[in-house]
C-alpha cells in the first residue's frame, strides 16, 4: 500500500465517517483501524499512534489544528509511528477499550484520546489532549513522540511489559455476584443524588454540569414509588433551570452538551442527539407528573427542531450539530443588541434584549448567549407596562423573526451519519412524548425513523450500528439493540401495533444470541464483530445510559408485554451479574437501578376490552398521559391469536359491555373493571 491516497489526501478519503473526512487532507498519513494497518505496524516493527475522537469534538479540532495540520508533528508520526484514525461514535467499542485505559494510567479521560499501541493492540502510554509544544505543565507532540518512539525502539521488554499488565488490567471484571441486589441501592443511589444537589441552580455538584437526564428519571421514578416529594423537586428543579439556561437554545430549542458553570448560563455549544432524545422523554415526565405547561413546550420545540435541523430526508436522525463555526466556539448561537434591534422593531427588541439577557457588554466574549437565568417576568412585564399575555405573544413573533436571520449565518458542522442506537432513543423519546401529548406528528417522527433503520440497518439477520451516505457498517453493539428495543416498545405504548413487539422480541433474541454471557449480563459487542484486545462488558453509566441497564429495564416491560417469562429471567440475571457494583457504585448505575425499581414496584398489565371504541381510545389517551412507569398496556384486539401479544391478552377479550379492562398486577389478576368511569378509579387516574 501506498503512504497515500494521493498527494492531496491520506487514506481517510475512502471512509464514509465525517470525523475521518475531517482528517482526511492532513499531511499526517492516516489509516483507518484495520487489521493490514496493525499488520503493517508488526512488520516494520513500528508502535501505532491512534487518535480517538468525533466530529462535533471542539478540543479535536484545537488539535488538529495544532497538530495533525503541522508538517513537523506529521514527519515525525509518518516516519516513527503507524497513524490510525478512529470516529469513537462509529467504533464504541475500541474507543471503550483505550478510555478505559487511560482512565486507568492517568486517573481522567476525554476526547480526543490518543493511545501508543504496540502491534498486537496493548496500550502503554494514553493521554487526551496534546498540543503541538508543551506548556501549563502538559506535554507537547514535538516532546512525546520522539519519548516514545525511542522507549519503543530502546526499552522493547519494557514497553511488552507495561502492554501486557495493561491488558491484564483491562481483563479484570467484578466477580459476578451471587445474591440478589437489595432495594437498599436504591435508596442509597436517591441518597447519593440528594447530597449533590444544588439547591440553588439545579443540577448535581459544581462546575461543569451535565444534564445527565438518566438521573431525571431514575428521581421521577424513585418519588413514584417510594413517595418521596424530594425526587421529584430535585428533578423539577434541575429541569427548570436548564430550560432557562444559555445551555438551551432559546431561539431554536436544542440542548448543548453541557454548561462551564454552575448557573447552566454558558453551554459547551454542540448538540448531541442522544442528550436531545433523553431529555425529552425527561420534560415529558415531568410533564406528567406536574401538568406544567412549560414542560410541554420545551419538548414541543425540541421535537420541531429535530425535525428541521437533525432529520434525513428518509426519516433517520442525525447525529450531531458541532459547536463551532467559522472557526470559533458558538459562533452561530450568540447575540449583540445591534443584531437584535437589527430584526425587530424597537419596541420588540426591547423586550426580547430584556427577558434574553442580551447588553452591550455580553456574557460571553463580548457577545450574548440568550438566556432567562435569575429572569423574574414581573419585573418585565412591570417595566415594559404589558401584561403576561402580550409578552407571550412579542416573544412568540419576535424569536421566529431572529431565527431567520440566524439562518443567514454560516451554520455549523452537521454530522450527518445515522446510529441505530441514538435513533433507538430519539424512537422512543418522540413515541412516548407523542403518546403523551396525542401529538400524531411525533408519533409519524418515530414511526419513518423505525423503518429507516429497518430498511437500511437491518439485513434480515442482524442489524448494523451505523448508516451513511448509502453504506451500512458495522456489527450494531449492545446499545444498539437494548435502545431500539425500547423505542419498538415505546411505538407499541403510543401505537397499540403488535408488529413493533414482533420487532422487539426478535432484536431481544438476537441480543440473547450474539450478546449474553452465561454469567448474566450482556458483552458490549457482537460475538462476531471484531476480535479486540478485550471483549467489553460494563454496566455504568457515562453520557449515554448503560446497555446493560436498558436491556435489563426493557426486557422486564417485554416480558410483562408478551408474558414471556424468558425475558423476565434475563432481566433479573442482568442485574445480579451486576449487583456488585451496583451496590457499590449506586449513583454510576441508576439505569440498572431503575430496572431493579421495576420489580420491586411490580407494575400493573392493563388490557383494554369491550365493543366502544371511542371509550377504549379515551382511556388510552388518558393512561398515555400519566406518569406510569412500571405499567404496560395493550387493547385486546391488537393480536391476531398467535402473536407475541397472545399471552397477555388470552382470555380478555369481552365485546358484551362497551368497556372493559383487565388489570393484573404481581401475577394475580382482578375481576374485569366495567366503564370508563369505574376504569379511572381502578387505575388512579383521578383524584
Amino acid at each position: 500500500m501506498q503512504e497515500r491516497c494521493s498527494d492531496e489526501f491520506n487514506w481517510l478519503i475512502k471512509s464514509k465517517s465525517p470525523y475521518l473526512l475531517q482528517h482526511a487532507r492532513n499531511p499526517v498519513n492516516w489509516l483507518e483501524w484495520s487489521p493490514e494497518a496493525f499488520d503493517r505496524a508488526r512488520a516494520e516493527n513500528k508502535p501505532v499512534f491512534v487518535s480517538i475522537g468525533y466530529s462535533t469534538c471542539h478540543w479535536c479540532h484545537v488539535m488538529e489544528k495544532e497538530s495533525f495540520e503541522d508538517a513537523e508533528v506529521a514527519a515525525l508520526l509518518n516516519e516513527w509511528f503507524i497513524p490510525v484514525k478512529v470516529d469513537r461514535e462509529e467504533r464504541p467499542d475500541i474507543d471503550a477499550i483505550y478510555m478505559d485505559a487511560c482512565m486507568k494510567l492517568t486517573g481522567q479521560g476525554g476526547w480526543p484520546l490518543n493511545a501508543f499501541l504496540t502491534p498486537d493492540q496493548k496500550p502503554f502510554y494514553v493521554g487526551t489532549y496534546f498540543p503541538k509544544e508543551s506548556k501549563y505543565g502538559r506535554p507537547g507532540m514535538m516532546d512525546v513522540l520522539p519519548q516514545v518512539r525511542d522507549i519503543y525502539r530502546d526499552e522493547p521488554d519494557r514497553v511488552k511489559e507495561i502492554g501486557d499488565r495493561m491488558k491484564e488490567a483491562l481483563e479484570v471484571r467484578p466477580e459476578p455476584s451471587s445474591e440478589e441486589l437489595s432495594a437498599t441501592s436504591l435508596h442509597q443511589g436517591f441518597g447519593q443524588l440528594a447530597r449533590q444537589f444544588d439547591g440553588v441552580h439545579g443540577g448535581f455538584g459544581g462546575a461543569p454540569k451535565f444534564p445527565s437526564p438518566h438521573q431525571l428519571l431514575f428521581l421521577m421514578r424513585y418519588g413514584d414509588w417510594h413517595g418521596e416529594p424530594l425526587a421529584f423537586d430535585m428533578a423539577d428543579r434541575t429541569l427548570d433551570a436548564m430550560a432557562s439556561g444559555g445551555i438551551y437554545d432559546q431561539f431554536g430549542s436544542g440542548f448543548a452538551r453541557y454548561s462551564v458553570d454552575e448557573y447552566w448560563l454558558v453551554p459547551h455549544f454542540e448538540k448531541m442527539l442522544y442528550d436531545q432524545a433523553m431529555l425529552i422523554m425527561a420534560y415529558t415526565e415531568a410533564w406528567q407528573m406536574s401538568g406544567d405547561p412549560r414542560y410541554a413546550g420545551i419538548v414541543a420545540d425540541l421535537a420541531d427542531f429535530i425535525k428541521r435541523e437533525m432529520t434525513h430526508p428518509e426519516g433517520g436522525f442525525y447525529s450531531a450539530i458541532d459547536a463551532d463555526s467559522e472557526g470559533a466556539e458558538g459562533t452561530y448561537y450568540l447575540w449583540t443588541e445591534e443584531e437584535v434591534y437589527g430584526v425587530l422593531d424597537e419596541r420588540e427588541a426591547e423586550v426580547v434584549c430584556a427577558v434574553y439577557d442580551i447588553t452591550p457588554g455580553g456574557n460571553f466574549e463580548g457577545k450574548s448567549i440568550p438566556n432567562m437565568v435569575g429572569l423574574d417576568v414581573d419585573d418585565v412585564t412591570e417595566e415594559f407596562g404589558i401584561t403576561e399575555d402580550e409578552l407571550e405573544t412579542i416573544l412568540s413573533d419576535s424569536i421566529p423573526k431572529l431565527r431567520e436571520f440566524r439562518e443567514s449565518r454560516v451554520y455549523p458542522h452537521l454530522d450527518d451519519k445515522i446510529l441505530t442506537s441514538w435513533n433507538g432513543l430519539m424512537i422512543a423519546a418522540l413515541a412516548k412524548a407523542g403518546a403523551a401529548f396525542g401529538d400524531v406528528e411525533m408519533i409519524d417522527s418515530a414511526r419513518r425513523a423505525e423503518a429507516f433503520l429497518e430498511e437500511h440497518l437491518w439485513n434480515g439477520h442482524l442489524l448494523f450500528a451505523r448508516w451513511r451516505d448509502g453504506e451500512p457498517k458495522y456489527h450494531a453493539y449492545l446499545d444498539d439493540y437494548a435502545y431500539l428495543i425500547w423505542g419498538l416498545i415505546e411505538l407499541h405504548q403510543a401505537t397499540g401495533e403488535e408488529s413493533f413487539i414482533g420487532r422487539a422480541v426478535r432484536l431481544a433474541e438476537l441480543l440473547e444470541e450474539r450478546f449474553a454471557d452465561k454469567t448474566g449480563g450482556f458483552y458490549f459487542s457482537d460475538k462476531e464483530g471484531e476480535a479486540l484486545l478485550v471483549r467489553e462488558k460494563d454496566v455504568m453509566d457515562g453520557a449515554l445510559p448503560s446497555g446493560n441497564g436498558v436491556a435489563a429495564m426493557q426486557l422486564w416491560r417485554l416480558g410483562k408485554l408478551t408474558a414471556d417469562d424468558r425475558w423476565t429471567a434475563r432481566s433479573e440475571a442482568v442485574i445480579r451479574e451486576f449487583a456488585g457494583e451496583a451496590a457499590q457504585y449506586p449513583n454510576g448505575t441508576l439505569t440498572l437501578l431503575m430496572a431493579r425499581m421495576a420489580f420491586e414496584a411490580g407494575g400493573r398489565e392493563i388490557v383494554l376490552s369491550g365493543s366502544d371504541e371511542s371509550e377504549q381510545r379515551e382511556l388510552l389517551e388518558e393512561i398515555r398521559s400519566a406518569f406510569l412507569p412500571f405499567d404496560v398496556w395493550s387493547g385486546s384486539s391488537e393480536t391476531d391469536g398467535d402473536g407475541p401479544l397472545a399471552g397477555l391478552l388470552d382470555g380478555k377479550n369481552d365485546k358484551s359491555v362497551p368497556l372493559s379492562v383487565f388489570i393484573c398486577e404481581h401475577n394475580v389478576c382482578q375481576a374485569p373493571v366495567l366503564g370508563l368511569d369505574e376504569a379511572e378509579q381502578a387505575l388512579g387516574l383521578v383524584e
